[in-house]
């Protein structure tokens, strides 16, 4: 591991910890050379997971996506990072976790709603209404009725 102030591969662990709820290892290094520390992270290398587009094009599962879309819902409401980091990755072990290696970006988008859902209702009727197209007001409206009346 490369020390990312002076590019030495000399370093030592400093300290081990679980993160991610156990799906990672964070560990704490410092560099023999320049006595800088910094923080790397282990996780298990899957295999990679496709999304199948709507046109039936195929890309890589990016989680990066789908937290932008969180952000972008979420962004002025009172969810904190820590609900949003977890939220994230369940979304991301969940997808890891399907029984094959493609998935339908209409599964992904109600994963994220399902979710979101739960996580504050404001963010997930954002969310719906560009996932969902909302083409209109009366669309708008429907997908607030569907959400009053599954409470």
């Amino acid at each position: 591991m490369k020390c990312i102030y002076c590019n030495n591969t000399e370093n030592k662990v400093v300290d081990s910890r679980p993160a991610d709820d156990g799906a990672a290892i964070r560990r704490r290094r410092e560099c023999l050379k320049c006595k800088k520390r910094f923080t790397t992270y282990e996780k298990v290398e899957s295999l990679p997971v496709f999304v199948i587009k709507k046109d039936g094009k195929r890309e890589n599962f990016d989680i990066e996506k789908i937290k932008k879309g969180i952000l972008k819902a979420c962004y002025k409401r009172k969810v904190s990072s820590d609900s949003m980091t977890e939220f994230i990755n369940r979304i991301e072990r969940e997808i890891y976790n399907v029984p094959k290696n493609e998935v339908p970006s209409n599964e992904i988008g109600e994963i994220v709603m399902r979710g979101l859902k739960d996580l504050d209702e404001v963010a997930y009727v954002r969310f719906a209404s560009v996932y969902r197209q909302f083409k209109d007001i009366n669309t708008f409206r429907e997908e607030l009725n569907k959400l009053l009346t599954d409470e």
